[in-house]
């Protein structure tokens, strides 16, 4: 009979710890996370000027007079909360221009927003205003679906959203809404 009763602790005990032991989970990022608050940035950075290069080349170059970095969120990203004036070199070092009144880097997708009164002058005297412009780093390609004006040597085109490589040797102007010709 004491052989039965020292049977069932056992078990009860198995099976407690068993339990103990898949119910423990992995917070090892939480801890890290300790101290830092959600809602904040994780750094603030004033007067920025970063380059961008890519096996020798400068490609881009963004100066912001504020950058708030949010990499302690799950979807981590910078904030330019003053605007951005960003360079964009193509493959012949010719430089366009992009300033904005405020915009986001998302880390993980390496997608630029740029916000509020957007005007991208090309290299080659092409001007878009837009209220919002994305840049896709990974594939180096601008785009939106927002209204837009487009103005070229001999013609303004007005729309609903642009596409364009780095280069903008195919810049369209999407959904035409008017189109008027200039004379010279």
């Amino acid at each position: 009979m004491p052989l039965k009763i020292l049977d069932i602790k056992f078990y009860i005990v198995t099976v407690f710890t068993v339990t103990m032991f898949f119910a423990c989970k992995n917070n090892f990022k939480e801890v890290q996370n300790i101290g830092i608050v959600d809602s904040g940035p994780l750094t603030i950075a004033e007067n920025i000027n970063t380059k961008y290069t890519d096996s020798g080349s400068l490609k881009m170059n963004l100066k912001s007079a504020k950058m708030l970095d949010f990499s302690n969120r799950e979807f981590a990203f910078f904030e330019f909360p003053n605007g951005v004036d960003l360079d964009i070199y193509d493959d012949d070092n010719n430089k366009s221009n992009v300033i904005a009144d405020y915009a986001l880097v998302y880390t993980k997708t390496d997608l630029i927003d740029l916000r509020g009164n957007v005007v991208l002058r090309t290299h080659n005297n092409d001007t878009l205003f837009a209220e919002q412009l994305y840049y896709d780093q990974k594939t180096e390609w601008l785009f939106t679906n927002q209204p837009v004006k487009f103005v070229r040597k001999n013609e303004i085109i007005n729309g609903n959203g642009f596409d364009s490589n780095r280069n903008f040797t195919n810049a369209e102007v999407l959904e035409t809404t008017g189109i008027i010709y200039i004379d010279e």
